[in-house]
């Protein structure tokens, strides 16, 4: 015995409304088997809902009713079966593409949860270990401006000669180093070899305090001092990390070596 749905049954099984069933039914893409004359309710058998399905699929592809309906109405089953495989590879493809940006989704997520964390330090000085890090120096550059940073590590790439180019790759990161009175911006090396520019951060504890382009001077100083009062170091260079804090706008998180 054939087994019924009624239309709120059916429009549940394929996660839709029975309006849309009803507006389906009314434009001849997908009837149901069984209507009651006396009630007009409507009901659906399983191949309905296998219909109902496949439409529910095309749809997602951006493909309008009518030609949904005219793909479904063929009498060639080769012709459909090959229109739903091309369906199917369009699929792939979309949800390659959807993961994708999932995943540069995912990455900046991750970055604005870093600066979000650093933000939650700011205007306070706090101590933090660090690994060993290599920078390399600009040559030129020695304070961020949005032209020097709209495109960043490309002068420091243009920096290296072309034969050594593969042998180098940057964080996302931008900094002021600062010793003995000079000061450039930095990037941060992740693959590099040995060339003019280069220095090293040496690992362990870095005294940190968030600051903003008008109080940095001001809270270096405070940082510098308290590394020397409270710590005993005696700190002979600086860096001032860039910290992206709205599009267009930066603030600095201040790193003063204190202890190896």
């Amino acid at each position: 015995m054939k087994k019924y749905f009624s239309i709120g049954e059916a429009a549940k099984a394929v996660h839709t409304t029975s309006e849309t069933l009803r507006h389906y039914d009314r434009i001849g893409l997908v009837k149901p088997s069984k209507k009651d004359e006396w009630t007009n309710y409507r009901y659906y058998t399983e191949q309905d809902i296998v219909r109902l399905n496949t439409v529910r699929a095309l749809q997602l592809m951006d493909l309008p009713l009518q030609e949904i309906k005219k793909v479904l109405e063929y009498d060639d089953l080769e012709k459909i079966v090959n229109f739903l495989a091309q369906a199917e590879k369009k699929a792939d493809e979309k949800i390659a593409a959807l993961q994708y940006s999932k995943s540069k989704i995912q990455l900046a997520k991750a970055d604005y949860e870093r600066k979000l964390k650093g933000q939650q330090h700011f205007n306070s000085t706090f101590l933090k270990d660090y690994p060993e890090r290599v920078i390399l120096l600009s040559d030129t550059l020695e304070v961020p401006t949005l032209d020097n940073l709209w495109n960043y590590l490309s002068h420091f790439y243009d920096k290296v000669t072309p034969a050594l180019k593969d042998q180098f790759s940057f964080e996302d990161l931008a900094g002021i180093y600062t010793e003995n009175g000079l000061k450039r911006l930095f990037a941060v090396c992740v693959r590099y070899t040995e060339i003019d520019g280069l220095k090293v951060l040496p690992k362990g504890k870095y005294l940190c305090a968030g600051c903003t382009e008008r109080n940095r001077e001001q809270v270096l100083s405070e940082v510098m001092r308290m590394a020397r009062t409270k710590y005993g170091a005696e700190p002979t260079f600086t860096v001032q990390f860039i910290v992206v804090s709205g599009i267009l706008h930066w603030n600095y998180e201040v790193q003063v070596y204190v202890d190896g």
